[in-house]
């Protein structure tokens, strides 16, 4: 996947998870430190309550509890609020005890002392629901009211909900205000990322001009970190030329050096009467591919890999076509081509090859020949390739003349002119550049002539 291989978006993926699992793990913290300090100051309240209630209690002569206790919060005069406070004489069953106003008539409940023990300070919280099915914290205390002994049970009550309601606010404002951070931040961080990366681009670009003319070097300001290996890269670019100019000056020479005597040595066999003139001959054009055909090896080895190995397809087709309709006005030459379709081989190799085939294919033609040259749709990993087919309305050939015209010298048709290499040497240059040459017999219908050859990586 492309993704997978893309810096830009690696970090702007990794990033962001970082981004969202730190706010998640914030928000969690912080919600979780406001429940406790709420919750803290919750019991901090129920406990002044519950002093301000025994400090507002008293017993009489009659031994009868008095005392208004003025809590300052009208939740204990509303009825079923879930704020309650109760003051029990435990001195005696018959005194009736204090109850706040919103407890009405109804008894707020209790738990047993072996379920929820005293602390050291003689108190003990617990939780209880109400007849009106709030959730309330209770916060109960015994004290001894006068000289006598006189004790009475005092239990101030809060709605639980009120704690949960708060903290519910307080968690949803939070998550909101951290969710608005969190995106703003994964987009700030996205236009770091992109600002900071922005000379890759620079340095992506430079490359895709050198492979685009094929030629130049890496030129532009780039960013500390990149300059080296843009002056590494030139410094490459510029030892490829030299290789590449020397490797075709040294394979021009040879081949200008050979020309002659391999000429010289055809013609005088071929003068030649009997069977010895015909060995000799044969030899000789045995030996005139070799030499081409190692020649082109030589050639294109050295350029081949190469970003400034690049062709036109296009331009080099329609010359093609338009020479051979100039030779051959009897025969109809159609052409197809992808536009902006860019080979990476040498323009030379695809002349030589495509002339090949539109020689041999005008030569046995009766009236048509169709060129066509399209891009391969292929996995991403299987790389650019590009499909060139040349097919005539011609006789055709069986699969065993396809084989035989395959070989090096073999000319099925010994009447015309010729070597019979043309379809060695195409198939020595696509081989070279790694690529496939077919051919198909059309039974009776023409032949069909199939190259494979790697095209430019697309943009």
């Amino acid at each position: 996947m492309k993704w997978a291989n893309s810096l830009t978006l690696r970090s702007l993926a990794l990033t962001t998870v970082w981004f969202v699992m730190a706010l998640v793990v914030i928000a969690v913290v912080i919600s979780a430190l406001y429940r406790n300090t709420a919750e803290r100051g919750f019991r901090q309240l129920l406990q002044a309550e519950m002093f301000n209630v025994v400090n507002s209690v008293s017993i009489d002569e009659k031994g009868e509890l008095q005392g208004t206790p003025q809590l300052g919060d009208l939740k204990y005069k509303r009825p079923q609020t879930g704020w309650y406070w109760v003051v029990d004489p435990l001195y005696d069953n018959t005194k009736d005890p204090l109850r706040s106003p919103s407890l009405g008539e109804t008894d707020l409940p209790t738990r047993p002392e072996s379920e929820v023990p005293y602390d050291g300070d003689f108190r003990r919280t617990y939780m209880v629901r109400d007849e009106q099915g709030n959730d309330v914290a209770v916060m109960e205390t015994v004290v001894v009211m006068d000289d006598n002994d006189r004790a009475t049970r005092v239990r101030v009550s809060g709605n639980r909900n009120a704690v949960d309601s708060d903290v519910r606010w307080f968690s949803r404002r939070l998550y909101v205000a951290l969710a608005l951070f969190g995106v703003a931040s994964v987009l700030l961080n996205g236009l770091i990322i992109l600002w900071a990366l922005r000379p890759l681009d620079s340095a992506r670009a430079a490359l895709s001009q050198i492979s685009e003319r094929g030629e130049g070097e890496m030129k532009g300001k780039f960013a500390v970190e990149i300059q080296p290996l843009a002056d590494e890269i030139n410094a490459l670019l510029a030892n490829n030329r030299a290789i590449v100019e020397r490797a075709r000056m040294q394979v021009g020479n040879l081949a200008h050096s050979l020309k002659t005597p391999i000429a010289v040595l055809l013609n005088e066999a071929q003068s030649m009467e009997g069977q010895g003139g015909k060995l000799i001959a044969s030899q000789v054009v045995m030996m005139q591919a070799q030499v081409q055909a190692y020649l082109n090896r030589a050639r294109i080895a050295a350029q081949t890999e190469s970003v400034l190995t690049r062709c036109e397809v296009g331009p080099v087709l329609e010359r093609l076509v338009r020479v051979m309709r100039r030779l051959n006005p009897d025969t109809e030459f159609s052409l197809s081509c992808t536009k902006g379709l860019v080979l990476a081989a040498e323009q030379q190799d695809l002349e030589e090859v495509v002339g090949n085939l539109l020689e041999n294919a005008a030569r046995f033609a009766k009236s048509e020949v169709r060129v066509s040259a399209q891009r391969l749709e292929a996995p991403e990993d299987a790389g650019d390739w590009a499909e060139i087919t040349v097919v005539d309305d011609g006789p055709g050939l069986t699969p065993e003349e396809i084989q035989t015209a395959m070989k090096r010298g073999q000319r099925l048709d010994e009447s015309g002119s010729g070597s019979g290499l043309g379809l060695s040497i195409v198939d020595d240059i696509v081989q070279a550049y790694g690529g496939r040459f077919e051919l198909t017999g059309l039974e009776g219908a023409g032949l069909h002539a199939r190259i494979v050859l790697p095209a430019k990586c697309r943009k």
